[in-house]
């Protein structure tokens, strides 16, 4: 169970912050930087659930999950798989496996796309567009944290941000009156 008694507590001031292992590392450290991205990500879903209708209960449960998750992610990429904390909590296939089966339930009941879709429509939709591209950002995040030296992001971490910008791009469609409201890009339109 997590306590928190003290909101602040002075050790940051340096510029540095811990991990869960108690290593001290810079605030732009790229493991700070993901799951800081991962905390965005988990903040705009917040935002857009927030702007969603009455009828939009099956999807705020699952946004609710997910937002869950981002947690458990933050957790993850907080405890470098190095360190060997005990019991260090990790994203795991099974949650990977639950995403893909949402999109499949939510994407089987919308329209087949003959255009790509512009970030917009109600107000719920357009904030899951904004989650959707803060994920993207985690992801590269993630990816350039994967590739430095020394550093490692298991994998099923990497599957669950991959898969979780898609889940939020079929969100906001659901959100778009079933996609109904959907914002279509038209090439060349404004030439």
């Amino acid at each position: 169970m997590v306590r928190l008694n003290k909101i602040y507590t002075r050790t940051g001031d340096d510029g540095s912050t811990g991990l869960v292992d108690g290593e001290r590392r810079s605030k732009a450290d790229l493991r700070i930087e993901a799951y800081g991205a991962i905390d965005e990500t988990n903040a705009a879903i917040g935002l857009a659930r927030s702007l969603l209708g009455a009828d939009a209960t099956a999807l705020d449960q699952i946004l609710s999950r997910v937002q869950n998750d981002l947690f458990d992610l933050g957790a993850d990429l907080a405890t470098p798989p190095a360190s060997r904390v005990e019991g260090a909590l990790r994203i795991v296939q099974s949650q990977v496996e639950r995403l893909e089966q949402e999109i499949d339930l939510i994407n089987e009941r919308l329209p087949a796309l003959k255009s790509f879709v512009l970030p917009g429509g109600s107000q719920g939709a357009a904030a899951l567009h904004v989650a959707r591209t803060i994920s993207r950002r985690a992801e590269r995040v993630m990816v350039a944290l994967r590739a430095t030296p020394g550093e490692v992001v298991d994998p099923p971490a990497m599957r669950y941000v991959n898969r979780l910008s898609d889940l939020l791009f079929v969100a906001a469609r659901a959100a778009n009156a079933g996609g109904a409201a959907d914002v279509l890009w038209v090439p060349g339109h404004n030439r």
